[in-house]
């Protein structure tokens, strides 16, 4: 079936029902704006309640009979080459677990890249799967993890051949990416399944020089956020599946238990435009923004202080396979003070959110959103920053474990810690404790402690120091981490 990427059939059914001039006596309460505050709708803009509507017996009948959405999801997979494609108003995170329950049940095994989000831990924990860490390949020089290798996947499959299938996170926040092609096919010798968060990648298939799109690189299911990269609203994600190795309706019922009954089809139009922008016109769009972004980096380069990660550092013998240039991530470590702190003055002094922030780095994420008035902006900001780095120092020290310090034993199933009964007890005392609970640095949202890991003093000096330092770790009971929350020990 030819598919027009003219359409857009959410925002269409939008139109409609304006033009109509239905009258709902459903949710949402408010009323097309007619309830809402006039305080909020000075903020908002009547634009927003206009647009939020029940998904069935509003933006379609209660039959749903003109497949409004279904032909909205239709139009997505044939823009991004899949063969099935699947609307979530839950983020991302939503969309992984359902891709995980797809291909694992409680208690089976599941190869898992070690620098997951906390999404997939979140998965594990609610679900039982066992999960197999595949070791990411870990930049001691530059403190920082790429996807793990394909290599690392055969070893794993050899160990593990009961394992149900394999999921991994590429691109990374940090823009480097896996060989996904090699990963899909040490899986589908075996039969397995590949599962991809590529939730920073949703521009991928709209342009030629940016790394692989998981659906082109043979990945059975995809998971993007389309908020991140793309021109959706926040929460807007999509998940994409291929081959038979997984039933689509396995994992439409998988979504359909975690997802929302209420879904918003304020974050359907805004998929829904996304996909009609990008496949009429998003070639132009990310050729112009791949352009910009070369000047950017080039320029910020030639900043005192300041050096842009590229290929050059990340590829080859770095450890990633490909490398996505529009997250320009900048090492400030030669300014001699932190990222956070970095952060921090940008926001304060110039207004300025910067993106992925650690100990040594702050990122830039530039999209086809941006032009040279917004670069032009965030380099005279950076110039300021080099200037008034004095400022900003001494920084405290983060104290980041070696590569051999960052693998803690797994003791037992994250969700059997996270369940099991727990204590609170000071950090100090946490040491060689099974931890009960997620530690993690966000962003990016990777985990550095996770529930049925053994607490090293390693990597709990890591976390003390950074939180010390600026790092935010918004999901432990006490975020300070004066006390860590443990499994209880058993007489």
């Amino acid at each position: 079936m030819t598919m027009d990427h003219h359409e857009a059939p959410v925002l269409e059914a939008l139109a409609a029902y304006r033009d109509r001039d239905e009258l709902g006596f459903s949710p949402p309460g408010h009323k097309q704006a007619r309830g809402a505050s006039p305080a909020v709708r000075a903020v908002l803009g009547d634009a927003v309640f206009f647009g939020d509507l029940l998904a069935t017996g509003g933006l379609d009948d209660r039959q749903e009979k003109s497949s409004v959405l279904r032909r909205a999801e239709q139009l997505m997979a044939d823009a991004v080459h899949a063969e099935h494609t699947f609307f979530s108003t839950c983020g991302s995170s939503l969309s992984v677990k359902a891709a995980m329950l797809s291909v694992a049940a409680p208690h089976q095994k599941l190869l898992v890249g070690r620098d997951a989000h906390k999404s997939v831990i979140a998965g594990l924990i609610l679900s039982g799967i066992e999960p197999v860490w595949l070791d990411p390949q870990w930049d001691a020089e530059r403190h920082l993890a790429h996807p793990p290798a394909s290599e690392t996947l055969e070893r794993a499959f050899a160990d593990h051949p009961d394992a149900t299938g394999a999921l991994v996170t590429s691109p990374t926040p940090y823009g480097t990416a896996a060989d996904l092609r090699a990963m899909a096919d040490v899986c589908h010798r075996r039969g397995k399944p590949l599962i991809v968060d590529e939730a920073w990648g949703a521009h991928l298939p709209f342009h030629p020089d940016l790394p692989s799109w998981a659906m082109d690189a043979g990945a059975d299911v995809c998971v993007t956020s389309i908020h991140k990269m793309g021109s959706g609203l926040e929460q807007g994600s999509v998940f994409h599946l291929q081959g038979d190795l997984i039933d689509p309706d396995t994992l439409a019922s998988r979504a359909d238990l975690l997802g929302t009954t209420s879904p918003s089809v304020l974050l359907y139009a805004g998929i829904d435009g996304w996909r009609r922008q990008m496949a009429l016109e998003g070639h132009g769009l990310l050729s112009q923004a791949l352009d910009l972004v070369a000047t950017v980096r080039r320029r910020i380069e030639e900043i005192e202080g300041m050096h842009v990660n590229g290929p050059d550092d990340f590829c080859g013998t770095g450890g990633a396979a490909e490398f996505d240039p529009l997250p320009v991530i900048i090492d400030i470590s030669a300014l001699d003070t932190t990222g956070y702190r970095a952060a921090d003055w940008l926001r304060r002094h110039h207004h300025i959110d910067m993106h992925l922030v650690d100990h040594r780095r702050i990122s830039a994420q530039f999209t086809h959103a941006d032009d040279s008035d917004t670069a032009e902006r965030l380099i005279a900001a950076l110039l300021d920053l080099a200037r008034n780095a004095h400022t900003l120092r001494p920084a405290p020290a983060v104290h980041v474990p070696a590569p051999a310090e960052l693998r803690p034993d797994q003791t037992c199933l994250p969700r059997d810690a996270f369940f099991a009964e727990t204590e609170d007890v000071p950090a100090a005392q946490a040491v060689g404790r099974v931890a009960a609970e997620m530690l993690t640095p966000y962003p990016p949202g990777i985990p550095a402690v996770l529930p049925g890991e053994r607490i090293t003093e390693p990597l709990l000096r890591y976390l003390r120091s950074g939180v010390a330092a600026g790092m935010n770790v918004p999901d432990p009971a006490d975020p300070t981490l004066h006390t860590i929350r443990v499994r209880a020990e058993e007489d």
